[in-house]
């Protein structure tokens, strides 16, 4: 409450120049007119310190903005196909003009065609509220490729994103403030924010950092155990794999012992896996459907939820808003409910479904597109790549910080090791430790990161996420200047006679 009532107006005047108003004659004010679910929810992404970047940018200083996985925000090229398949499907009478197979290439011509075929008035028309049945089938066929096991159309909802597909299921699974949700810790804040917003409870069960941010099954029998004894009902499990914001890749054997203990004690899984293309390191990607669909009737009962989304892999079209749910073992009733829900806001957005669909669906070896789809789609993977170990290196060779190499996502979490001095000067400043350590840094270099305090953290560790897309020339000159600030912070703040 205490950043909602000081900062808030503060910064409403300044980024919008809105003039003192009486508070008390507006039906919507802070003093008890807010819906207070709304209050409680906290996004830290685009918390604080991204607030006071966009002040700092309107300054016409720099910023560079690792807060946040946006690559084309900075600066990664949008893959060429399927903004051909849009730009045909968006304005489809340009594919009668002569020539027009000297600007387009046939497939994209082709595609564009087959899915217009499917969609009677074309992407300004509402669709199925679980997606275009056409695409749905690309979804699920690409599931059936990836994992080696068939897929059901009819499970599948397309989604604006994988954000509001996880919203909606939430929304399914929480019925008072009894129900229980389990949460990675550190978790993306979406869930946390989710579940206060539907009146749940948050769950958090805390990831090894010490053993590359693996799952520790022991430590969830013991919080469900506890939450039980307090009434409370454990209804499911958020995994998120590869993590955000940790970057780890889950062993496949550690995703067995989940499926069995998920089985044991009744409850959903919910599988966010958007950065399934996102692995760096030696261990592969292996999705929950797969794990659950291998063990057979060891796994029958097992429901799960699985998330994936346009905005992250190599297409990193985020404002596209595109993705999908498939549901596994799901009862038929509540899925009828589910539509129910994406019913109400008619459908996702077509462009969103079209781009889902051509990355499930993307030029094979001998259409005219794919020598270009595979090169554009390989140099960023590959750049990735090496900004991940780049990053994870140079982290790693600074005293006082510690960071597990980046398997998998888009993003590095380090541990830091802030001074005591700096500790008690947070304090005094009426800051979380890490949140003074990131607004130290953002005007100090223009980097715009996330205090690990955003995600959750083990009492007494300090952490930040940064993501690893800012493109190779800008990550060189921001690890120069990071290195430079870091090393100035701890010598400031290790002097007993600093100011504080």
């Amino acid at each position: 409450y205490s950043f909602i009532h000081s900062f808030i107006p503060s910064l409403i005047h300044s980024l919008f120049g809105f003039k003192s108003m009486d508070a008390t004659k507006k039906v919507l004010n802070p003093n008890g007119g807010l819906n207070g679910k709304v209050i409680k929810a906290e996004y830290a992404v685009r918390g604080k310190l991204y607030l006071e970047a966009q002040k700092r940018k309107q300054s016409g200083k720099e910023v560079i903005f690792t807060n946040i996985g946006n690559p084309q925000a900075l600066m990664q090229k949008p893959i060429t196909f399927p903004r051909q398949v849009l730009a045909l499907m968006t304005c489809p009478w340009i594919m009668e003009k002569d020539g027009i197979t000297d600007i387009f290439p046939q497939d994209a011509i082709d595609r564009a065609k087959d899915y217009l075929a499917h969609m009677p008035g074309g992407t300004g028309v509402y669709q199925d509220s679980r997606g275009n049945m056409h695409i749905r089938e690309d979804v699920a066929a690409f599931i059936e490729r990836r994992d080696g096991f068939p897929a059901n159309p009819e499970h599948i909802f397309l989604s604006d994103g994988a954000s509001v597909a996880i919203q909606r299921c939430l929304q399914l699974t929480i019925r008072d403030e009894k129900d229980a949700i389990l949460l990675p810790i550190p978790q993306y804040p979406l869930y946390s924010a989710s579940i206060n917003l539907l009146g749940g409870h948050q769950l958090s069960y805390f990831l090894q950092e010490d053993n590359a941010w693996g799952l520790d099954i022991d430590g969830l029998d013991k919080t469900v155990a506890d939450a039980r004894a307090e009434g409370y009902s454990v209804r499911a499990i958020v995994v998120i794999n590869p993590g955000n914001p940790t970057g780890q890749v889950l062993s496949k054997d550690n995703m067995v012992a989940l499926v069995h203990w998920a089985r044991d004690n009744n409850v959903i899984i919910f599988a966010d896996e958007v950065y399934q293309v996102n692995i760096y390191g030696d261990r592969p990607f292996v999705s929950f459907k797969q794990v659950v669909s291998e063990l057979g009737d060891d796994a029958k009962d097992v429901e799960l939820f699985s998330f994936h989304s346009i905005s992250k892999g190599v297409f990193g079209e985020c404002g596209r808003r595109g993705g999908y749910v498939e549901s596994t073992h799901i009862h038929p009733d509540a899925l009828v409910q589910l539509y129910k829900l994406f019913s109400v806001s008619l459908c996702a957005n077509v462009d969103g479904m079209i781009t889902t669909g051509v990355m499930c669906n993307p030029p094979k070896e001998g259409d005219e597109s794919f020598p270009l789809f595979q090169k554009e789609c390989d140099d960023i993977f590959q750049s990735l790549k090496r900004r991940a170990h780049k990053i994870s290196k140079a982290l790693n060779n600074l005293e006082g910080i510690s960071c597990n190499h980046v398997e998998g996502a888009m993003y590095a979490f380090p541990n830091i090791e802030l001074p005591p001095l700096a500790v008690e000067a947070a304090k005094k400043e009426g800051e979380k430790p890490d949140s003074f350590y990131c607004m130290r840094l953002l005007h100090a270099t223009g980097m715009c990161v996330v205090p690990g305090s955003g995600f959750g953290q083990r009492d007494g560790t300090f952490h930040f996420r940064t993501t690893i897309l800012p493109q190779e020339d800008v990550v060189e000159r921001m690890l120069e200047s990071f290195a430079d600030f870091h090393n100035s912070f701890l010598k400031e703040f290790s002097n007993p006679n600093s100011k504080m």
